[in-house]
């Protein structure tokens, strides 16, 4: 018989429905914000390179017992592999660095999610009608309000739900939509004191490519 398993965090709360309970953390040695979920670091909301650190960090403080899994984050593995390659042939597979096979095998941190993400929204916008039909409309309305909500990082959610609170959703045409999503990523981009991009170049870089022909 299968042996049954306590309950975890997440299985409590949909009993009772409990909200999770969030809250920011500084980093004393980087001055980062380390966005938390029920005390553990939320693993969507930090770089791979936080998320190495706070895996050392808690594997110190930890007994021997408890340091295999410390507050939510696994240690690092020892030994992973440095020539894993999705090549179809063995005898081709290169070298790769510790950091490539990281970013290739574990779970997305905050910038892996964030670039995929914007990736897939805007070329959903750019290739959204440019006279959508009233479905269609509906459709992408709840399309991102359900992304509102459930977006892993809670902390990205958050600043998504208030700026869409504050600058609905415009599907009236592909060109509102993605003007809209332009809008929606410069402001974070303001936030990581990023370069902002121009909206004006919205198609060039998600439907149609460089003039030059480069992505032809």
């Amino acid at each position: 018989m299968a042996e049954i398993l306590p309950l975890q965090d997440d299985d409590l709360r949909a009993e009772t429905h409990e909200e999770p309970k969030k809250s920011v953390y500084i980093d004393p040695e980087t001055g980062k914000q380390i966005p938390m979920k029920d005390g553990k670091p939320c693993r969507t909301c930090i770089d791979m390179k936080m998320w190495s650190k706070l895996s050392k960090k808690a594997a110190k403080t930890e007994s021997p017992k408890s340091a295999e899994e410390p507050t939510g984050v696994k240690k690092n593995q020892t030994e992973q592999p440095t020539n894993v390659s999705h090549s179809s042939s063995a005898n081709t597979e290169e070298p790769v660095s510790e950091e490539e096979w990281r970013r290739n095998n574990c779970p997305a941190d905050v910038e892996t999610l964030g670039r995929s993400t914007w990736t897939l929204l805007h070329t959903m916008a750019a290739y959204y009608p440019e006279k959508p039909a009233p479905k269609e409309k509906e459709s992408i309305t709840r399309f991102f309000e359900a992304f509102a909500q459930q977006y892993p990082c809670w902390f990205c959610k958050d600043d998504f739900q208030k700026a869409v609170a504050k600058d609905p959703i415009n599907a009236d045409s592909r060109d509102t939509l993605s003007q809209w999503l332009c809008r929606r990523h410069n402001e974070v981009n303001a936030k990581l004191n990023k370069p902002q991009f121009d909206c004006s170049k919205v198609f060039e870089r998600w439907l149609n490519g460089p003039p030059d022909g480069r992505c032809d």
